[in-house]
């Protein structure tokens, strides 16, 4: 365990260097949407904020998900220790139930004014690409990093649990959110099970409705089950538009203006608690 928790930061970085690296090249390669924004104009203030993120969850949280899921696994704490499931069963029970517990964060994030105040910034991205992805409000990863290490507790997750969720949120986070063309056969079949590229930009568009569907990350099944999945935005993914309403000036492109986003506009809009048409 010692060894899993020293090399957890090597993974990780690892594993999301990698998947960025390769979604960034077929990006290039096979787009499925002409770019609105240039990546030299999107990605300083994307990829900056990843950073900042990155360096302030190992300021606040030394050990993160990986120690506390350690402190619990040896205190035999937790649902999966008390229900005596053999560790073959915990694990993948564990990344299920961590998944579950993602999908209801993110549509938490989206009904309540003040965190949405947060999520926006993730929303505000004028176009959509691997980057797109990363893009989250520092406070947001802070209180993201609190509900997991809540999760990991109640549920007694075993370590490499935790480190396969991980590693797996942050690449199928890359994935979906890259602009990549499928086949259409592939993506209907893959949608089946992970959420895609053509699936997860529906949650981008700047249409409500659209917005407060496909709120997944990774596993498809959370929006089925839920009634929030939407196979395909109104307008096609040539024509939809990527963002919000209240920040459509490519100058909230930067780094210092996207970290002031949730000091700046009246929340009212926020998608759950908004009317089509109101």
């Amino acid at each position: 365990m010692d060894a899993l928790l020293a090399n957890e930061p090597v993974i990780r970085l690892g594993a999301f260097a990698a998947v960025l690296a390769v979604m960034a090249c077929l990006e290039a390669w096979l787009p499925r949407r002409h770019r609105s924004v240039g990546r030299r104009q999107r990605w300083p203030g994307n990829l900056g904020v990843v950073v900042l993120d990155a360096a302030l969850v190992r300021l606040v949280f030394p050990t993160a998900l990986i120690g506390i899921a350690i402190a619990a696994e040896a205190r035999g704490a937790g649902l999966l220790p008390w229900l005596g499931l053999p560790w073959a069963l915990a694990v993948p029970a564990a990344v299920l139930l961590l998944d579950l517990a993602i999908y209801l964060q993110h549509v938490m994030f989206h009904a309540v004014p003040l965190l949405w105040r947060l999520h926006r910034m993730h929303h505000a991205d004028l176009d959509f690409d691997a980057t797109t992805g990363l893009r989250f409000h520092p406070i947001e990863i802070l209180l993201s990093v609190v509900i997991k290490m809540m999760v990991v507790l109640a549920l007694g997750a075993p370590a490499v649990a935790v480190l396969t969720f991980e590693v797996l949120l942050n690449t199928t986070a890359i994935f979906n959110h890259a602009n990549l063309r499928l086949p259409e056969r592939l993506d209907r079949i893959l949608r089946l099970v992970l959420v895609t590229p053509d699936m997860h930009r529906v949650h981008h568009s700047v249409v409500p409705h659209e917005t407060n569907s496909n709120f997944g990350f990774n596993l498809a099944v959370w929006d089925r089950l839920f009634g929030t999945y939407r196979a395909q935005p109104a307008a096609g993914h040539a024509g939809m538009v990527i963002g919000i309403e209240q920040f459509r000036d490519p100058r909230e492109l930067r780094l210092d203006r996207m970290l002031t986003q949730p000091l700046r506009e009246d929340a009212r809009t926020y998608p759950l608690g908004r009317r089509e048409g109101g």
